[in-house]
């Protein structure tokens, strides 16, 4: 194959970002006509359709998907140089790439990523979400650097990864003001009283939550399920139902959502990993999570 066209792979990316030839020729000031051919040119050097074609409406292929991944590296990477050069200052920035899967509450990963950039190096820290599978996949092809979870990897992935235990709690119990009036039960008992809002099925708490629940002869009445912990609050807060959160957020979930505290368990773990492609870590910016996480015990 002949060298890669750089302007044709910018040509490409910039389509690809706008979403049609038109948006993109009036950014790149060009013709369509001029776009569309270098596209096509393009094309046929590497062998492969970039994009399918359903009349004037362009969208990737499923290996323009994954060039255009590459591309918008690339470019980010260039737009650094500029910086440097416009800045005439030789200051140099490491990317960060973490996968945080979307059942991770926001002050959560929060807590546990903000020491990155506390680090005496300079590190740009990017956040990507998304289920674990394709964060895995991601991280497979090391488009990621690691990803933070609630569920480990299991024996048998095909991902050559390892977990690395971060910090595991109980959990505990909120209800609104409302939903308390009359209630004259002991914790848990009072909890067969509440509708309830509680996590998905791909939460990895929630199997032990209703395994839980059962041991204590409660049938919950669910009346929500939520992927977004801070919408299940939300919901909460306004008083449709009873919830549950990690121990060591209660303060802090008591305090931003005005609910009360009505109990804990510690029968019930939460635990949060880092999956890495290291098993002894040697990322600074791991090593700094993990460290950190390691000293604080309670977030």
């Amino acid at each position: 194959m002949s060298p890669l066209n750089y302007n044709h792979l910018y040509y490409f990316y910039i389509v690809a970002t706008e979403g049609s030839i038109s948006k993109a020729s009036a950014r790149l000031n060009l013709t369509s006509q001029t776009i569309s051919g270098q596209i096509t040119s393009f094309e046929k050097q590497i062998g492969v359709e970039l994009f399918k074609r359903k009349g004037k409406k362009l969208s990737l292929s499923e290996m323009g998907g994954v060039i255009y991944s590459y591309a918008e590296e690339i470019f980010q990477l260039g737009d650094e140089v500029k910086t440097i050069l416009k800045r005439k200052q030789p200051s140099l920035w490491h990317t960060f790439t973490v996968g945080i899967t979307d059942v991770i509450p926001k002050i959560l990963a929060h807590e546990l990523l903000s020491p990155v950039l506390k680090m005496s190096e300079s590190v740009r820290l990017i956040c990507v979400e998304g289920d674990q599978d394709h964060l895995l996949a991601d991280l497979s092809v090391n488009k990621i650097d690691c990803i933070l979870t609630d569920q480990p990897l299991q024996l048998g992935s095909h991902v050559k990864a390892y977990n690395h235990l971060l910090t595991e709690c109980g959990f505990t119990f909120f209800a609104a003001d409302n939903l308390l009036q009359g209630c004259d039960e002991p914790f848990p008992k009072m909890l067969a009283q509440f509708p309830w809002l509680i996590q998905s099925k791909k939460s990895a708490v929630r199997p032990r939550l209703s395994s839980w629940l059962e041991q204590q002869n409660i049938a919950p009445n669910i009346v929500a399920e939520f992927d977004d912990s801070a919408l299940m609050k939300a919901f909460g807060q306004t008083g449709f139902g009873v919830f549950s959160g990690p121990t060591l957020m209660e303060d802090y979930i008591a305090n931003k959502y005005s609910v009360n505290i009505i109990g804990r368990t510690n029968e019930i773990k939460e635990s949060y990993y880092i999956i890495s492609p290291e098993r002894r870590l040697k990322h600074p910016a791991i090593l700094e999570i993990v460290n950190s996480a390691d000293k604080q015990h309670k977030i």
